[in-house]
């Protein structure tokens, strides 16, 4: 369970006011970071799963959204500013997690503008409680990156095992996170416009990957292991069964497997489309784009 304790920090993210939420997993209590910025209707917003997950990812989409709405974003848990322990992250702490954390920060359904992986957790939530009133999904992904690619379930144990152990985990973990292995990642499915992919973009993305313990939850993040559903099916009947509003953004570019999953997704009825440029990262690439493209859905009484 968690412990409800708020603090201010004296961080600073993307100019807004920094905070942190201490929270207590099985008797472990985590530092999570989060950042308010603007006024208005609250909007929680969070950025996607990845081994360079953190809030500033979000940051110049927060900045656009925070002349109409009081943004809220986070670092996950094992990402970003907040406590990376050696947990063995799972979905049942990342579900907890958000739930006691919109639980203790909103007094009322907020929005929710989620990224990436994030959005199985969101929809689990949305179907348990009338935590959100609306939903935005910015390239939804369900399925880690390891699973994607054909691993099983064994293979991608043995992996996140190996990354988890002490030496030759680190060795594995860095080989991984090099900067030219970064701008490799970003050109093949997270950003699409390589003028983007500067070596400051990349070296800002490589220390975050380099900050103590960051190797845990990014080894559960590819090997599968923060996967909330495991099926197709799964992820979709969530979906058929929210009764909020629900948009979902595609990026043009993105991988064939992760758009035809989000296509399957868009095809139901009541789902709200819309396809920008971008792939896998368009929230952070293409911020204003995705402004323009939810405007009408953020503002409409429906």
């Amino acid at each position: 369970m968690s412990t409800n304790v708020l603090s201010t920090s004296a961080a600073i993210g993307f100019g807004g006011v920094v905070q942190e939420y201490l929270w207590k997993w099985e008797n472990q209590q985590l530092r999570v970071v989060y950042e308010t910025l603007g006024n208005g209707s609250p909007l929680l917003l969070l950025p996607s799963f990845s081994s360079v997950s953190t809030r500033l990812e979000v940051g110049e989409l927060a900045k656009l959204l925070a002349s109409n709405f009081q943004v809220v974003a986070l670092d996950w848990p094992g990402f970003g500013e907040s406590s990376r322990p050696s947990l063995n992250y799972r979905p049942e702490i990342y579900q907890q997690f958000l739930e006691d954390f919109v639980k203790t920060v909103f007094n009322t359904p907020v929005t929710v503008v989620a990224a990436g992986h994030a959005a199985s957790y969101v929809l689990k939530l949305a179907v348990r409680q009338a935590a959100f009133s609306k939903i935005v999904l910015l390239a939804p992904t369900w399925r880690g990156p390891l699973p994607t690619m054909g691993a099983s379930q064994q293979i991608a144990g043995i992996v996140r095992d190996l990354v988890r152990s002490p030496i030759l985990g680190q060795a594995i973990y860095k080989l991984n996170t090099t900067q030219s292995f970064l701008s490799f990642m970003y050109r093949r499915h997270v950003f699409t416009d390589a003028a983007k992919i500067t070596p400051s973009f990349i070296e800002k993305k490589w220390h975050t990957t380099q900050q103590p313990g960051a190797r845990f939850a990014s080894a559960a993040f590819v090997t599968g292991n923060l996967d909330a559903v495991h099926k197709q099916s799964d992820f979709l009947e969530l979906v058929q069964s929210l009764t909020v509003p629900l948009m979902v953004v595609i990026g043009e570019s993105s991988p064939p497997k992760s758009r035809e999953e989000m296509n399957a997704l868009v095809a139901l009825p009541g789902v709200k489309s819309v396809v920008i440029p971008g792939s896998l990262g368009l929230h952070e690439e293409y911020p204003a784009v995705i402004l323009e493209a939810v405007e009408d859905f953020l503002f409409s009484n429906k």
